[in-house]
């Protein structure tokens, strides 16, 4: 496959990951001083257990709408932060906003329950009778309840992810009904005009951003662009690639390194997202994936019939060359972890060294692409195979392939065990941090 050239970026100063974390610290710090700066201006309420309340309800509708941020796949961050890593904030900010929620509940009903002869209980269930837009909050509270407890490491690890995905979706129910209780109830953002502006452009964005994100820009994409299988070649026994065309794919803003969301339209398959990276550089005519079956998904690859129509969402994740920092890299891969390790060598420029780790040759997918594209590039390869203990990546061994390790780019894919050991010995080896290149491929974090 013949690689589209562009000009080596010289390594950047200022890391691209940095500015984008930066920049959303900034923006939730600046709204979190907004919402202060609105309610302080609203007044407060007498009871002090009513006003801790409010803060917390309205700190909870602002790690909403940043949840909704996090999750939008927006190109300009996923491609500087990674879906991984976004994934994981919007989880831990989730459970960040059930807790602001739970504390918005009880402190309102024990705050109002204190200036009637009504229990904390009642007290809640009367508001929800008599006050326009707190039923539709007590709605919203019981579904981020639910997606909260399927959310949590026990029961993820227990759901299929299509069961998981579905019940995730009455998330965006409970964002509908809990911004209605805070037009219909709140008085923070209805007491001058600026406030109520800032609010609905709150809104607007983080929903814009979403229906942007997962909706407009996947279908213009795919409009444009025309995807279909070209052909379906066997690697191994259990692996197999599949060559995608389709127009103007020069325009479309894939690297090395990426990964998309694969959907192939048969009448069995066409509801099956699969994540599976890019195993050679987009070359601007089509695209290459290559995945083992380890799965209903990727097992019924290999019975895909040319001229399938393909609908991909993506290209997604930071895995790039784009984060660089040092003119020379290290490659390391694990199993079939070597596509899109494959394909950045491929785009990489500047002296490389590439480990790629198997049980045994006979498990080395894509090693002889990988020895030619070495040679052609004037990288080395390393293959090491042999059971995984004794660990043959623990420090001794790496730093004795690799001796100027600590100062390269180090680039790192493979199965969860082996890559939690490789980020173990990388930092006994003192490779600094920045260095470090990983992306662990989890649709729900």
């Amino acid at each position: 496959m013949t690689t589209v050239q562009s000009p080596p970026v010289p390594p950047t100063a200022i890391r691209p990951k940095a500015v984008a974390r930066t920049g959303l610290y900034a923006v939730l710090a600046a709204n979190a001083v907004a919402v202060t700066s609105f309610a302080v201006q609203a007044g407060f309420a007498s009871n002090a257990l009513v006003v801790v309340g409010r803060f917390a309800g309205l700190y909870a509708a602002l790690l909403m709408a940043f949840q909704l941020l996090l999750v939008a796949r927006l190109p300009w961050l996923d491609r500087r932060i990674g879906m991984d890593r976004l994934t994981n904030w919007h989880r831990w900010t989730g459970f960040g906003l059930l807790w602001t929620l739970v504390g918005h509940v009880v402190f309102i009903a024990f705050g109002y329950a204190e200036s009637s002869s009504m229990n904390p209980v009642n007290q809640l269930v009367d508001l929800a009778e008599t006050v326009e837009g707190v039923f539709r909050a007590v709605v919203a509270m019981g579904l981020i309840l639910v997606v909260g407890g399927v959310s949590a490491r026990w029961t993820r690890r227990r759901l299929a992810y299509e069961t998981w995905h579905f019940i995730h979706l009455y998330t965006y129910v409970a964002v509908v009904l809990a911004f209605t209780h805070q037009v219909a109830a709140g008085t923070t953002f209805t007491t001058s005009s600026t406030a109520t502006v800032y609010w609905y452009t709150v809104w607007g964005v983080a929903l814009g951003s979403v229906l942007l994100g997962r909706l407009a820009l996947p279908l213009w994409r795919n409009w444009r662009h025309q995807l279909r299988v070209e052909a379906v070649v066997p690697e191994a026994d259990n692996v197999v690639s599949v060559y995608i065309t389709g127009r103007d794919l020069d325009r479309l803003p894939a690297r090395a390194g990426q990964f998309f969301l694969w959907r192939f339209l048969t009448k069995d398959r066409w509801w099956q997202a699969n994540p599976f990276s890019l195993s050679a550089a987009p070359d601007g005519t089509r695209l290459r994936l290559t995945a083992k079956a380890a799965g209903d998904g990727s097992a019924g690859l290999r019975h895909l019939m040319p001229g399938t129509r393909v609908f991909a969402e993506g290209p997604y994740g930071a895995f790039t060359a784009m984060h660089r920092t040092r003119p020379e890299a290290l490659l390391i891969a694990g199993g079939v972890g070597v596509t899109p390790i494959r394909a950045l060598l491929e785009e990489i420029h500047g002296h490389a060294v590439v480990v790629y780790r198997v049980a045994g040759e006979r498990d080395a997918v894509l090693y002889e692409e990988l020895r030619e594209l070495a040679v052609a590039k004037g990288a080395e390869l390393h293959l090491v195979t042999g059971p995984p203990v004794p660990d043959r990546l623990a420090p001794r061994e790496l730093a004795a392939l690799v001796p100027d390790i600590a100062q390269r780019d180090v680039f790192l894919c493979g199965p969860p065990p082996m890559m939690n050991a490789v980020l173990g010995t990388l930092r006994e080896l003192g490779v600094p941090k920045p260095q470090i290149h990983f992306e662990r491929f989890s649709l729900a974090g």
